[in-house]
């Protein structure tokens, strides 16, 4: 039973002895009787009656109630409105401070700051009410504190929880740590729960537009919050399936084992549109993959998740889907009109890496697919596996930065400073939205320089990262 049922339960039982004294034959007392006729019931008793009269000893002390002393238990108080009697007199306010206009206009400063006692900040403000030339002052010394002291979001730090947990831990290391390779998924579901907790069906039913890149060229899909935590639940599950926990689709076949068929085979196996109540099973589900892969000791990082088209090691499987959650929260906060920050600079540089070590893989593939140059040169052909080629230089600035190198005739090949033939300068969080679909390729680059076939060809692979 829940709080709420405990105190019901009680409130049931004393709803009709509210405004009585308390009862000891309920609970089986059977000497409630004397002790009700005959005066206090506890350890006290012997002492109040051990009188100088002697009318008392050890074993038979006084039972003569005392008429000088109160009740154990004092009877309701009635309020004065019901007595009769009449209201005591209202605390007259004190009267206004009777200041001259050189005074008052030397207080404004101290007013703006509300750093004036309360009878001087009557004054002042009445004052202001009749004084056009010290009413535009005080306007514009207000408007001064404001710029003095700006308005700070009331939405915590996302870098907050980290530096709390790591505060706690370096006191006491905890018995089952959680892999680092897990953690940035364990801390952005979090916060997206967070973020829900509150929502009416107002907002669970809020239209979301899903975006990704297929190929060259934008899409999307339109769907609702609740929606977006079914897809989250059901991507998770492949994660969750590798791992030998239970499958979130249950029964519900899905015609292609990949996040998207997994997602659409479970919109339309759903009676009716996903509400409110998606949410549980997603947070249970999360929590069950932070605590399994924990109980491993980290151990199951290296074990292979399909993802239907390709597979992830299980270390790159959680970061994905820590990235993946990352960037659904904002799409949901984007639908609810609320702002939502980026991970932690530790947490998004480790989204940026898992992206950087994906794209000479994405590269390639596009190149088989003719949808990038191939190598140039008269011989046109991949770079050895292990030998240094052609480079490019992904310069990542802000939070979570870094330099990678980018190998781009080879997914095998090494990327190599020597052989860089481009340098690409990005926001971290501008180039995990251009690996969401968020971003349009052509737009993304902060700065570049070099080959710019080269650059086109990581930009829009980087946009291929993204699906549903």
């Amino acid at each position: 039973m829940n709080e709420a049922g405990r105190f019901e339960a009680y409130d049931n039982d004393d709803n009709d002895d509210d405004n009585k004294p308390y009862d000891d034959s309920r609970h089986g007392d059977p000497h409630h009787k004397d002790q009700e006729d005959n005066g206090p019931a506890d350890g006290n008793r012997a002492a109040d009656g051990m009188n100088s009269s002697g009318d008392g000893d050890d074993q038979h002390p006084s039972t003569k109630p005392d008429p000088d002393r109160p009740p154990r238990i004092p009877l309701p108080r009635a309020s004065v409105e019901d007595t009769g009697r009449p209201l005591p007199d209202a605390v007259p306010r004190p009267a206004p401070l009777v200041l001259d206009h050189r005074v008052l206009k030397s207080l404004l400063g101290a007013w703006a700051l509300a750093a004036c006692s309360p009878q001087e900040t009557a004054a002042v403000e009445e004052h202001l009410g009749g004084c056009g030339s010290c009413a535009d002052e005080a306007l514009r010394l207000r408007e001064a504190v404001g710029l003095l002291h700006p308005a700070e979001s009331l939405d915590l730090d996302p870098s907050l929880r980290a530096r709390v947990l790591q505060g706690c831990l370096e006191r006491r290391p905890p018995r089952i740590p959680v892999p680092a390779w897990a953690t940035p998924y364990d801390a952005e579901t979090a916060r997206l729960d967070a973020l829900l907790q509150d929502f009416g069906d107002a907002e669970w039913h809020a239209p979301v537009r899903l975006r990704w890149f297929r190929g060259d060229e934008p899409t999307s899909r339109r769907t609702t919050v609740a929606g977006v935590i079914a897809h989250l639940l059901t991507v998770d599950g492949l994660v969750a399936v590798a791992l030998g926990l239970s499958d979130p689709m249950g029964e519900v076949a899905a015609d292609r084992a990949t996040p998207s068929g997994r997602t659409e085979a479970y919109w339309r196996a759903s009676h009716y549109p996903p509400t409110r109540a998606v949410r549980a099973p997603w947070r249970e589900q999360s929590h069950d993959l932070v605590r399994t892969v924990s109980f491993t000791g980290g151990g199951t990082g290296g074990l292979s998740v399909p993802y239907g088209d390709f597979e992830l090691p299980l270390h790159d499987a959680m970061l994905d889907r820590a990235f993946e959650t990352w960037v659904h929260a904002e799409d949901i906060a984007d639908a609810v009109d609320y702002p939502y920050e980026p991970p932690s600079g530790s947490d998004l540089h480790h989204m940026v890496d898992l992206a950087a070590r994906m794209l000479p893989t994405v590269l390639s593939a596009r190149r088989q697919a003719g949808l990038a140059s191939p190598p140039p040169g008269p011989q046109r052909h991949l770079v050895p596996a292990g030998e240094p080629g052609r480079s490019l230089r992904l310069e990542i600035e802000g939070s979570g930065g870094g330099e990678w190198l980018i190998p781009l005739d080879s997914p095998a090949a090494v990327g190599s400073a020597e052989h860089e033939v481009a340098h690409v300068a990005l926001d971290g969080a501008e180039f995990c939205r251009l690996a969401a679909g968020h971003v349009p390729p052509e737009e993304a680059a902060a700065g570049q320089v070099g080959d710019r076939t080269a650059i086109r060809d990581v930009l829009f692979a980087a946009a291929s990262l993204s699906r549903m």
